[in-house]
This record gives structure tokens, C-alpha cells and sequence, in this order.
């Protein structure tokens, strides 16, 4: 499922009410279908945000996943925050955000309310991770990913049973922006507590890790690429902190990240990797591919990558 179309429209109460009287609202839609709506702040009728929708966050998001609401509502913040995150842009992607949990919900067919409550099945949470250890045994790594799903209190109850269960890490326990929270769960628990996959400045790198957080998981993609990685792994190691890179692209981010980890010291934990593309891997003659289970890095100069340039001229598009 993707977004196919994004509408931003002003709706008016009462024939004499004047633009500045009117609603904000937004419709975005995917393209399987499914639609949502989103309203921002009605202060002078929305027009700023709305402009902002239109100009700035709509062709950003044409083409991405809607469930990612979470990591498009940071990358959108963090990208257009000198239009002047206090006011018409927090209102634009408030309109969005209501839009997207309206999607999600109705992709779940559940009302939002069910989603959006922290500890919803801890009972089956763990009775999952308790399953998955008794398939792959006791010698077999495991981590858990919470997706930020847990109260401080609900985190600590999964996390104790994590620990009796032998998982290696418990991965953004608590919503990602509470760092003192994600530093508390961290400090009371033994298994090792991992943070940082949305996190988009060194800066904010060293907040978890102030806050308690021991093991970071910036990614290659958000924190400046390999010299912003490079600075991110000198942080964690000058306070004695695991890095472990978080990394969702199977191309050229995947290569990068896979460099950067092979001459990374004091790594601790494997890292995550991707999965074969068929629908990526196209534009390269060298995609990168596990042989075995591992992926091999070559000699070939730079990132080792070869562009198919029949290919990518093919799915190469203008920026408009």
C-alpha cells in the first residue's frame, strides 16, 4: 500500500463565512483505495498549512508507505523544520498524521483507539517471544523490537521476561522521543535496551545515551551517511556505548552500512541487514546478495556497486 494522492481543501460552515472562518482538511489517499482525512489548526483558516502541505510534504509523501506514519511524521519535522516547526508546520503534519491513522485504522479494520494504547497484549507478547525461543532453541541469538509499544511499566514486565528467555536486546521499548523514559526502562532492566533508529542528530544520539540507553542504533540513511555514522560510532565508543547501525535499504544504503560495519571496532552484536530486492536490485549488475547467509564485500573501488544505466535510465524521473 502506497500514497497515490494527497488533497488539502478548505471547508466552509456558513455562506458568509469568510477563508480565515473556515476548516483546514486534507485527504490522502492510497492506492489500493483506502482513504483518510486530517484536519490542521483552524488559526487564520489553515491556509499556512495547507500551504505547506501542498508545496513542501505532499510530493514527499506520494509513493511511501502510510503505516510508517511515525518515521514520515520525524523525517518531515526534522526536513522542513526552518519553515518554523511552532505553528503552521506541526499544524500541516498534524492534518497528515490524523490522515494516516485514519488509514491505518481502516487497513486493520479496528478503530484507532485499539491501536494507540500502550501495553495492549503484553500476555501475548511474551507468550510470542517465549514460542520463538522454544523453535530456535536456547544457542540461538534473539532480539525483540517493541516498535515503541510499551509504557515504562509495561516495558520492565516485558523486558524481565525477555531476560528469563535469554534475548540479547529489547529494541525502542517506549516511544522514541521520550528519552528519558527509554533511559529509565533502561537502567531498571538487565537485557540490554537499544534506541536511536529514528534519532537524526549526533546530538540527539547523546541524549539516550545521558538518559541510559547502552546500546544505539542510528541508521545510515537519517544520520548523515558514512561520516555521520563514522562521528556516531566515536560517540558510542568514547562512552562506552554499543552501536549497532539500524538499516532498511537493499541497495545502496545497504552497501554503505555493510562497509561501514565490516571496519567498524568493537562491534558486538550483527547488525541489520536486508534481504534480496527483486524490485530494486534491477538498476545493478552487482546487486548485493547473501551467499550462504552472508554478505560478501568485494574489492571493486568505492561502494562496489555497478549501475545498469539501460536499466535506471528507464525508472529515472525528474524532479519537478
Amino acid at each position: 500500500m502506497k500514497i497515490r494522492d494527497i488533497e488539502v481543501f478548505q471547508v466552509s460552515w456558513s455562506p458568509a463565512d469568510k477563508p480565515e472562518q473556515r476548516s483546514a482538511w486534507v485527504r490522502v489517499y492510497c492506492d489500493n483505495g483506502l482513504f483518510g482525512i486530517g484536519e490542521a489548526s483552524p488559526m487564520q483558516g489553515g491556509l499556512a498549512s495547507l500551504g505547506i502541505i501542498t508545496r513542501n510534504l505532499a510530493p514527499v509523501l506520494v509513493g511511501r508507505d502510510p503505516l510508517d506514519h511515525a518515521v514520515l511524521f520525524d523525517g518531515l519535522l526534522h526536513t522542513f523544520a526552518k519553515l518554523g516547526p511552532e505553528g503552521a508546520l506541526t499544524g500541516a503534519l498534524a492534518a497528515l498524521d490524523i490522515a494516516l491513522w485514519d488509514i491505518k485504522g481502516k487497513f486493520l479494520n479496528q478503530p484507532i483507539y485499539n491501536r494507540t494504547k500502550p501495553d495492549i497484549d503484553i500476555p501475548g507478547d511474551i507468550a510470542k517471544a517465549r514460542a520463538v525461543r522454544q523453535l530456535v532453541g536456547d544457542g540461538f541469538p534473539l532480539a525483540f523490537d517493541a516498535n515503541n509499544g510499551y509504557s515504562v511499566g509495561g516495558a520492565i514486565r516485558v523486558g524481565r521476561a525477555l531476560e528469563e528467555l535469554g534475548y540479547w536486546w529489547f529494541e525502542e521499548p517506549v516511544q522514541h522521543y521520550h528519552e528519558k523514559a527509554m533511559g529509565e526502562v533502561a537502567r531498571k532492566l538487565d537485557i540490554t535496551v537499544s534506541a536511536g533508529e529514528q534519532t537524526y542528530t549526533l546530538a540527539g544520539l547523546a541524549d539516550l545515551i545521558t538518559a541510559g540507553v547502552r546500546m544505539v542504533q542510528p541508521d545510515i540513511v537519517k544520520m548523515g551517511g558514512i561520516t555521520g555514522l563514522i562521528r556516531c560510532i566515536a560517540l558510542a565508543h568514547a562512552h562506552g556505548v554499543e552501536l549497532v547501525p539500524h538499516q532498511t535499504q537493499p541497495t545502496i544504503g545497504h552497501m554503505a552500512n555493510l562497509h561501514l560495519a565490516a571496519s567498524q571496532l568493537h562491534a558486538t552484536k550483527p547488525c541489520e541487514l536486508n534481504d534480496s530486492s527483486a524490485r530494486q536490485h534491477g538498476v545493478f549488475e552487482n546487486p548485493p546478495k547473501p551467499v550462504d547467509g552472508l554478505f560478501h564485500l568485494h574489492a571493486e573501488p568505492g561502494l562496489g556497486l555497478r549501475v545498469n544505466e539501460a536499466e535506471l535510465t528507464k525508472r529515472r524521473m525528474p524532479i519537478a
